[in-house]
């Protein structure tokens, strides 16, 4: 007897339909076909122990299963529901009639309880398109899938209320979630706050404007001055996530397995701080098993690279590419797999070894070679992706003692999304760009021109700082965020100051 049961694979943040065809015919052999891996060819041996347990025979006739399209790799331990089920169908044992309304995944263990698998959310927006009734998944996985609507989402713990349902003995609850209430209750819920930061007006203001145009941004500083403190409070001014960037962002999660269990849709904007011993494959994703790296687990947020001189060489000039394009291209010899990657990148730094350079009170024991290939580590063509450069100097003590607080992030939220409506109605007409960081030369010259007072500003400023020719772009961008800050529509002359103090490093002689 043929039976077919419906599972999916993930691939990169999308899932792919599978057919699992069950034939049995007289004989006693099993065959496992279609490109498994080890894992799900091992399954075998977990569905044997989970059906002697719920009181259920396996098969004993001649059984081939076949996993359909045969050139994908199926990977993972998910599909032992799916074939479980399928092989009962075919021995008879359950009813199949309602198979193909259905798409299966989940783990198994040897008791029959039913383990999460990554990626439901993909998956059960695979199940919707192709228009299956419903999908069964382990109850773990149960809200993440459920946020898609129009399909019947049910969670199980055990084979056999799978095997019940099928032989119509047990109707199953299907998980609801409401989407939209839940999204909006928990978006503007932040544990941190600007308002615990005790001076540095000069920082938070670079930082607000980071967030306002999508800026890139990297701080330089003597350590305890703060750096970290701020780059972790940075998500709680960005703009709260749109429903589209919350679903895109929760499916890479999923892919990667790192939604919280019971959880739905990711309502607060991700903010990733890997440590600096990390490898190439772990930032950007792959490896044997393609998962989605550190830049795309951060997007649609913030990477914090703290102690950037630290990295890799290699691992940081990687970046390079995702930075601009928005994406990463992970190619292999059997596949090629695309990930988003639109992200904000705030990276820190000590302006030397010994971290005291420029400080105002410690010296630095650091000679004037060990600072410049100290500050060589970062590439030019690196830096030349960051917009906003900016110098921190340790809080004085009247100001860590003082008890007043400071201006709360929801207060900055509010201009940092004021200015982001300005830059969406700005660039509707434009695909792909979103905010300033994203011009290109054609919408600097239309959007970012100064007047002739701002050009005789930056000409002096250019000559006398030694500012490289690649900082004229940056800070026509970051002039361009401030002045949607101001809601003003030109770009005045204070503008293009305040930008141009925002190049710390791009002067030739920082180090010297």
């Amino acid at each position: 007897m043929l039976i077919k049961v419906f599972g999916a694979a993930v691939q990169g943040i999308d899932a792919t339909l599978i057919t699992i065809e069950v034939n049995s015919s007289r004989g006693c052999m099993f065959y496992l076909v279609g490109l498994p891996d080890s894992a799900v060819k091992e399954s075998h041996q977990r569905i044997i122990s989970a059906l002697q347990v719920n009181g259920y025979k396996m098969p004993t006739s001649n059984i081939v299963v076949n996993m359909a399209p045969a050139d994908i790799r199926k990977e993972g331990s998910a599909y032992d529901l799916p074939l479980a089920i399928g092989l009962l169908g075919a021995s008879e044992t359950i009813s199949s009639e309602k198979f193909s309304r259905y798409l299966l995944m989940g783990e198994l263990s040897l008791d029959g309880s039913i383990q999460p698998i990554k990626g439901a959310l993909p998956i059960a927006i695979k199940a919707r398109e192709d228009g299956f009734e419903g999908l069964i998944i382990p109850q773990q996985n149960a809200r993440e899938a459920a946020v898609v609507n129009q399909l019947k989402v049910y969670g199980v713990s055990n084979i056999k209320e799978v095997i019940e349902f099928f032989n119509n003995e047990r109707e199953l609850e299907p998980t609801i979630v409401n989407t939209r209430e839940e999204f909006y209750q928990q978006q503007n819920h932040s544990d941190l706050d600007f308002a615990d930061v005790k001076g540095q007006e000069n920082v938070k203001r670079a930082l607000e404007v980071a967030a306002a145009g999508g800026h890139n941004l990297i701080m330089i500083g003597a350590p305890g001055s703060g750096k970290s403190m701020m780059a972790k409070r940075l998500p709680s001014i960005l703009p709260p996530l749109s429903l589209g960037e919350s679903l895109e962002t929760t499916k890479i999660h999923s892919v990667a397995g790192k939604l919280q269990r019971g959880s739905s849709l990711i309502t607060q904007r991700p903010f990733r701080d890997p440590h600096h011993t990390i490898s190439q494959v772990a930032m950007v994703g792959g490896g044997s098993f393609p998962q989605p790296g550190e830049i795309s687990l951060a997007h649609n947020g913030v990477l914090f690279l703290d102690e950037l001189p630290e990295f890799n060489r290699g691992v940081l000039e990687v970046l390079r590419q995702p930075l601009e394009d928005r994406h990463i291209t992970i190619s292999r010899i059997k596949s090629t797999i695309s990930y988003p990657a639109n992200l904000m990148l705030v990276a820190s730094m000590n302006p030397c070894p010994c971290g005291y350079y420029n400080h105002p009170t410690k010296a630095c024991v650091c000679s004037p070679g060990q600072v410049q290939k100290y500050l060589n580590k970062i590439s030019g063509p690196l830096l030349d992706r960051i917009d906003i450069q900016i110098e921190i100097v340790p809080v004085p003590f009247d100001k860590i003692s003082d008890q007043r607080q400071g201006e709360s992030s929801s207060i900055i939220r509010q201009r940092v999304i004021k200015a982001r409506q300005i830059q969406e109605k700005r660039y509707a007409e434009c695909t792909g760009i979103y905010c300033n960081a994203q011009m290109n030369s054609r919408l600097l010259a239309t959007y970012a021109q100064p007047d002739d007072k701002g050009l005789v500003l930056l000409k002096n400023a250019m000559e006398r700082l030694n500012l490289s020719a690649r900082a004229y772009d940056r800070i026509l961008k970051v002039a361009r965020t401030i002045a949607d800050l101001e809601e003003t529509e030109q770009i005045l002359p204070s503008h293009l100051a305040e930008a141009i103090s925002y190049r710390n490093l791009d002067r030739e002689n920082w180090a010297g």
